[in-house]
């Protein structure tokens, strides 16, 4: 675990003093992509980025896991949100892959979600146990987002 304390309803690190951005990229055509590229779906210059942690999103689908790979908690529901980034009537919408954030009950669980639901982007520290993997911890980031339904 992390040398910091983590709210396990968000999975964010409640001592961290540096705020993380969930960063999509914008191009030249007004399109918005993420993960970023440094070239859009229909070929445009990338011109920008979009922080996706200022839009809300909406679960396109979603699955549970209860056959995780090690360190990755059990059961691990994944969802597909969409979010609401204007993008202009031709561009595919901005959608990202991602956990969905525990429960404030205290169990550890995902939240209980549906197609629909609304969701917000949360930050945590580990997304996974970084000494459960094949690789060095120091190799790789752990961190990222997860979402968590918004009441």
């Amino acid at each position: 675990m992390s040398d910091h304390d983590t709210d396990d309803a968000t999975g964010s690190d409640a001592g961290d003093s540096v705020e993380q951005t969930f960063e999509a990229a914008e191009y030249a055509d007004g399109t918005v992509s993420y993960p970023p590229h440094m070239v859009g779906p229909n070929g445009a210059e990338r011109v920008g980025t979009v922080d996706l942690r200022e839009y809300e999103g909406r679960i396109v689908t979603w699955t549970t896991s209860t056959a995780t790979p090690p360190g990755v908690r059990e059961p691990n529901t994944l969802a597909i949100v969409e979010f609401d980034v204007d993008v202009g009537d031709d561009a595919p919408p901005v959608r990202a892959l991602g956990q969905v954030a525990a429960a404030d009950d205290g169990s550890g669980e995902p939240f209980d979600v549906e197609i629909g639901d609304r969701v917000e982007p949360v930050h945590a520290d580990e997304l996974r146990e970084p000494g459960a993997g094949i690789r060095e911890p120091d190799s790789q980031e752990w961190d990222g987002f997860r979402f968590r339904p918004v009441e």
